[in-house]
């Protein structure tokens, strides 16, 4: 086996945490979620800096790769909202956001043709704040940190809010692009 697998080794790994991860949250085993949370996102750190600093880059690895990171964040909120930890509705807009870029995306894709997909900045805020918050909710759970309710609170409506302006961004940005494309024909 070449060096160059070792991204995509890391990425099937990640994959493979979410269970674990969401396992932990259920039992509320949350010193155990936030070890395997950890695990993963230094997993997702090295096979990106391997990935760039080698060139060991693959279409496995690119198509693979933000699966593993959205799957282990949804399944993160959906068992943090199941244990009640975290409101129904801020889950349901997170939800609701990546089931409008997705379908977006295959309309796009299925309308125009394939497209060079980056995410936007408001998207990379989005993502942030929904890791940021999902790490400081476990890191508390955990009793690692005692977090203030006022800074949960207030963490969950920024993310409420990031998450919709990055939804609309996304619908705003792909849609321009849409138009542009079907006014060449």
């Amino acid at each position: 086996m070449s060096l160059s697998y070792i991204p995509n080794v890391l990425t099937v790994i990640r994959l493979l945490l979410v269970i674990p991860v969401a396992l932990a949250l259920w039992w509320r085993a949350y010193q155990l979620a936030f070890i395997l949370f950890i695990v993963a996102g230094l997993s997702d750190g090295l096979d990106g800096f391997l990935a760039r600093r080698f060139n060991w880059h693959s279409r496995f690895g690119a198509m693979v790769d933000p699966l593993a990171d959205k799957l282990l964040l949804v399944v993160t909120y959906i068992m943090l909202t199941l244990t009640s930890i975290i409101p129904w509705w801020l889950t349901a807009v997170i939800l609701g956001r990546d089931f409008i870029i997705v379908s977006g995306a295959v309309a796009y894709h299925h309308l125009v043709g394939p497209y060079d997909f980056k995410p936007t900045s408001l998207g990379k805020l989005s993502t942030f704040c929904q890791i940021i918050l999902a790490i400081l909710l476990i890191i508390n759970l955990a009793m690692i940190v005692s977090i203030p309710i006022w800074l949960a609170e207030g963490l969950i409506l920024i993310t409420l809010t990031v998450t919709i302006l990055s939804g609309a961004d996304y619908v705003w940005v792909w849609g321009r692009q849409y138009l542009r494309e079907r006014a060449k024909v």
